[in-house]
């Protein structure tokens, strides 16, 4: 069983987004967690996320959850959305560097992944089709 978390600010666009795109293909052995190094619990995912997840035909039921220790050594990877997620967290828990990536490193390319907080929704779609190919690129190695 692997247990994959994905970290970003509020928890309530690239995170949830991320999470909802791992979670719709089903994969067995693979659970599926998000949370943000600055969210509030309880909010839930940005409408315009909600949006373009919907409008690929996946389901998003969402409640913003802080970043936790218990979730840090939940998981058997941690990917963040960008560097300064990843330095947050090593500053906070160096325990966890070995499991910890942002989700572009872990997926071969360079760069962060786009935050569409306050955009338009075609800026939520491209964030999620950046996501996407992200997602679909480690899977393979998860």
């Amino acid at each position: 069983m692997k247990n994959i978390l994905f970290v970003c600010t509020g928890n309530t666009c690239r995170s949830p987004m991320a999470e909802a795109l791992l979670k719709a293909k089903e994969i067995d052995g693979i659970n599926v967690k998000s949370a943000g190094v600055f969210a509030s619990n309880g909010s839930e995912a940005s409408v315009h996320a909600q949006v373009a997840l919907h409008q690929k035909g996946i389901a998003c039921s969402h409640a913003s959850a802080a970043l936790t220790e218990e979730q840090l050594m939940w998981a058997t990877y941690i990917f963040t959305m960008t560097e300064q997620h990843k330095m947050l967290i090593l500053n906070q828990a160096p325990y966890v560097s070995d499991k910890l990536f942002t989700l572009k490193e872990f997926a071969d390319e360079q760069g962060e992944v786009s935050d569409p907080f306050g955009g338009s929704l075609q800026t939520y779609e491209q964030t999620l089709e950046e996501l996407e190919r992200m997602i679909n690129k480690i899977v393979d190695k998860l």
